[in-house]
């Protein structure tokens, strides 16, 4: 090189210049300057054309080692760019050989896989326009959502096709979601419409009991209480509240009627709402047992027989059910007092009245205070799981929380039982 004061293969100084050759049909450039000597100057930058051969090794184990190759892709390219601009002594032209042959590899699993996640896409876009034609509205949406997740974990199909297939899979969730919409709207309007026919009912069942001419009131009375049957159904619990002023108001003006033409009226009760009134006596009885162990058996038994009874939404008697509820739990926990006052004490049946009342006393005040203990742990328990990372553990652990709560109460309501009989 005509004027170069130390020159090599690759590279030489000019000027006090560092000037790497050209190659690849690019010209000569400088890359440095020298600071104190030429030959410090030449193997500086020839160590740093050792970076640039570490920095190609290095990303070669990388796209070997990952699972993921395809993602290797933009650095592979971006390292490229770097090498033709690389302040370094050395032959750069294999090492830009080495990252074509990796972006050729590379670029042909992507291709590979890009062709098998358009086969998976457009399975799951046939799959999602298939279920998206049900008007099973809530179980829909849920599998509607499950593709749409496996669809989201599905990578990049090719670009020539992605504008098309992720159209198509939008428009096969939003024609879906849109019947939805109108569904609910219609229902809501027919909903609407029916709430303002049984509230007209209403108030023509409240101007009958202004009426006087009895006979015609009371056929009045037959036709709206005929009419209310054919409005059609809505939701039980909107059309709760309606229902039991519409009851109420039949029944006082059946009342007034029936008083005015002096006809006795004879109650009758629902037979369903009568068993249960009677299960609900039965155990009121056998929290009185002395065999509380039968008496819990024999629980169980009212426990199913109550479950079984179908009552519509509107007839439950909260306050009856509450009842109920209470009387097996109190047996429940009496039961369980009574096999550890025996297994504690084998003399139990031996002793005097006063002397039974207070180890009852005794047994049920540790109940007590071990079953406080076990709440607190477990309220504690639920205050240190993170909220909405299970939502089904959640709802289990709050349901449990609950039934502790009340178990507990009624624990306590026990032991106050027991301590006014010690004193």
């Amino acid at each position: 090189m005509n004027g170069a004061t130390l020159e090599n293969e690759y590279a030489y100084i000019k000027d006090s210049k560092v000037f790497l050759k050209g190659y690849l049909d690019m010209p000569d450039r400088q890359i440095g300057e020298v600071k104190r000597t030429e030959e410090e100057a030449f193997k500086y930058f020839e160590n740093r054309y050792d970076i640039a051969v570490g920095k190609v090794e290095q990303l070669k184990v990388d796209i070997e080692t990952a699972q993921n190759k395809g993602s290797y892709l933009t650095k592979l390219k971006q390292l490229r760019k770097r090498l033709l601009n690389f302040d370094g002594i050395g032959d750069f032209t294999p090492l830009l050989d080495k990252l074509d042959v990796l972006e050729g590899s590379l670029s042909g699993m992507i291709d590979e896989n890009q062709s098998n996640n358009s086969a998976i896409k457009q399975e799951l876009l046939t799959e999602a326009q298939e279920v998206g034609k049900s008007d099973e509205w809530q179980e829909t949406a849920d599998l509607l959502q499950e593709i749409r997740t496996r669809w989201i974990r599905t990578g990049p199909v090719p670009k020539e096709n992605q504008e098309e297939i992720e159209d198509a899979f939008k428009e096969a969730l939003d024609s879906f979601y849109q019947r939805r919409k109108l569904f609910f709207e219609e229902q809501r309007r027919i909903t609407d419409e029916r709430l303002l026919k049984y509230n007209g009912l209403i108030k023509i069942a409240d101007s009958l009991l202004d009426r006087r001419d009895w006979d015609d009131a009371f056929q009045e009375l037959k036709r709206i209480q005929a009419e209310w049957k054919t409005v059609g159904k809505i939701h039980p619990k909107i059309l709760r509240d309606p229902y039991k002023r519409f009851k109420k108001l039949t029944g006082t003006f059946y009342e007034r009627y029936c008083k005015a033409k002096g006809i006795e009226i004879k109650s009758r009760v629902d037979p369903r709402i009568a068993a249960q009134q009677k299960m609900v006596a039965d155990v009121d009885r056998l929290a009185e047992s002395d065999d509380m162990v039968a008496a819990a058996n024999r629980t169980k038994m009212l426990l199913n027989e109550w479950k079984n009874i179908r009552l519509p939404y509107n007839m439950v008697d909260r306050d009856l059910a509450e009842r109920f509820r209470s009387a097996c739990d109190k047996i429940f926990e009496l039961s369980y007092l009574m096999k550890v006052v025996y297994r504690k004490n084998p003399t139990y049946s031996y002793m005097s009245a006063e002397q039974r009342s207070q180890v009852k006393y005794q047994e049920m005040e540790y109940i007590v205070k071990r079953a406080r203990a076990d709440l607190e742990q477990l309220a504690g328990s639920l205050n240190t799981i993170k909220v909405n990372e299970d939502a089904d553990m959640d709802r289990i652990m709050f349901n449990n929380v609950r039934t502790q709560k009340r178990k507990l109460l009624m624990k306590e309501v026990i032991l106050e039982e027991l301590r006014h009989k010690v004193k």
